[in-house]
């Protein structure tokens, strides 16, 4: 079977988990953002008092942080396969963690960049920054301003591996959910 990978990706506070779960609840096969459970562990190594942001700002080696990251990414990727599902949803994709390494002016290796090109996405839909809808919680730190030149940073980033990326409009959850399930002819 050749499982389609759909990857739902936007700057923080933009809705994806949402959406996700929204998908979830219509019996698809969908893969949770993995940075959170991430997020909790480097809260616990590094000092959050002295940066408020991204944990890939202030764990004591963002290196290997986002190794970490991209590692499990992969994984993710490489389990849809074995699933054996038609349709496949990810919160974020691999291009992501680029994209945020971007944003906070991290080097990265040819290693990172060679995950991109080995693992390609089928669909990219982007949620675009909506500042109705943001807030900030325990695991998201950026502000708004953030949110959005994170957004930019993964258009770029997603653009420059060759993705077609569709723009999910301002709507209800289950009204955006059904216009990426329209988009995809699946209702």
């Amino acid at each position: 079977m050749n499982t389609k990978k759909i990857v739902i990706t936007g700057g923080p506070g933009t809705g994806k988990s949402s959406i996700i779960t929204a998908l979830k609840n219509k019996n698809f096969e969908c893969f949770d953002e993995i940075i959170r459970s991430l997020t909790l562990e480097a809260k616990k190594e590094g000092d959050t008092s002295k940066h408020i942001s991204n944990p890939i700002a202030f764990v004591n080696d963002p290196m290997t942080f986002n190794t970490n990251l991209i590692n499990a990414r992969i994984s993710q990727f490489k389990e849809a396969d074995v699933l054996k599902k038609e349709t496949i949803f990810f919160d974020r994709g691999i291009p992501d963690v680029l994209a945020y390494m971007g944003f906070f002016k991290q080097d990265y290796t040819n290693y990172f960049i060679k995950a991109c090109e080995l693992h390609t996405y089928n669909y990219v839909f982007v949620l675009p920054p909506w500042e109705a809808i943001y807030k900030t919680d325990n695991e998201r730190f950026e502000s708004f301003q953030e949110s959005s030149e994170i957004h930019n940073h993964l258009m770029d980033t997603y653009k420059r591996f060759g993705y077609t990326i569709v723009d999910v409009p301002f709507d209800t959850i289950e009204n955006r959910a059904d216009y990426i399930l329209k988009h995809l002819g699946i209702i």
